[in-house]
């Protein structure tokens, strides 16, 4: 009989889509268990993974709702513990988040082996509660800020975890044109500035080339960018959070990105050329460090939102666009950087440090 492991995750798909994956890295030597919050479920196929729903009130909501939200925290934990039980689980990988804080309490009351992962380069404050607990923690660099250096020891290095099925896609050839496709990403809960800022930039870059835009939105701006779009003559397709952007990335000639883990994980991959633009508002600031981890391999561009205001934007696209050495030079440095990141070697990093600890 396979030992029993769960993974608990939640809200957005940063969180979701790594779960999956380790779901897809373990299932083989684990029966695999899959928790997460109503908002996260979204992001699920249940046909595909065993998946149960434990949702987590969102303290942020509202003030006045505390002392109720504070009962419902107490009920996750107890759900939690009996889920926990009923199933005999003793190994728990956490993604982060608020939403896996019941869990992650839950564990301590069986003395289940808790894992942690941390794709972000600052450590999040779930992680830091539970960073002594834990056996080990997943990340993809050593120098993680906010880190306790008492800890460092339990810091396991992977790769940046992907989709089975990108190590698959990666194969393709990028079909030859003269068109400029350009992918926009704001992120899976969208992001207005993407979908405002950005408009003039783009109707002015498709006056210089042969543009066609992927768009990842919101379902709620759908509307707006497609007046937009038809408006300038712009060749468009408008998604809403998608699993599945493989194909995409191989068609891509530029990107403009907010600068979440499980994004750039992937352009860098696929080695498609971006400009960051993290989001200000991400906590401790944990977008721009992602952003610098690979600007600092000189895999991308950086540029603050704070900074767009003061800057010609549509020059500094412009340049980098017609600048084909720099391209280039990127490109190999996201090459060398994804080398030895095979779903073989991360597996073998994954199923080693759970069944060594």
């Amino acid at each position: 009989m396979k030992e029993k492991i769960l993974i608990s995750t939640g809200g957005s798909g940063g969180h979701v889509i790594p779960a999956m994956n380790f779901y897809d890295h373990l299932k083989n030597d684990y029966e695999v268990y899959l928790i997460t919050d109503l908002r996260g479920s979204k992001f699920i196929d249940s046909n595909v993974y065993k998946n149960k729903i434990i949702d987590v009130p969102d303290f942020k909501n509202s003030i006045l709702k505390i002392p109720l939200n504070l009962i419902f925290f107490f009920i996750s934990i107890i759900q939690s513990l009996i889920f926990l039980k009923k199933k005999k689980i003793n190994k728990i990988i956490s993604t982060g988040g608020y939403m896996t804080l019941p869990m992650c309490i839950a564990s301590r009351f069986i003395n289940s082996k808790l894992f942690l992962f941390e794709p972000n380069m600052v450590l999040g404050r779930s992680n830091s509660i539970f960073i002594k607990q834990c056996q080990k923690i997943f990340c993809y660099s050593g120098r993680i800020r906010k880190f306790p250096n008492k800890y460092l020891d339990k810091i396991q290095i992977i790769f940046p975890i992907l989709k089975k099925k990108s190590y698959l896609s990666k194969k393709y050839e990028k079909n030859k044109s003269d068109q400029k496709v350009f992918l926009i990403v704001g992120g899976s809960q969208g992001a207005k500035f993407f979908q405002t800022e950005l408009k003039n930039v783009l109707n002015q870059m498709s006056k210089k080339f042969n543009l066609f835009v992927y768009h990842q939105t919101n379902k709620d701006n759908f509307k707006n960018l497609e007046i937009f779009y038809q408006k300038n003559n712009i060749p468009f397709y408008l998604f809403d959070f998608n699993q599945s952007l493989e194909q995409i990335y191989i068609k891509t000639d530029f990107c403009i990105t907010r600068a979440g883990a499980s994004t750039l994980a992937e352009l860098v991959y696929f080695g498609v050329p971006f400009l960051a633009i993290p989001f200000p508002y991400s906590k401790d600031d944990h977008q721009l460090y992602n952003a610098h981890f690979y600007k600092d391999r000189n895999c991308c561009w950086i540029i603050e939102q704070k900074d767009i205001f003061s800057k010609n934007l549509f020059e500094i696209i412009s340049n980098i666009l017609v600048n084909q050495k720099d391209i280039q030079n990127k490109k190999s440095a996201m090459h060398e950087f994804s080398l030895n990141n095979t779903w073989e070697n991360n597996n073998k990093l994954i199923i080693k440090t759970i069944y060594d600890n």
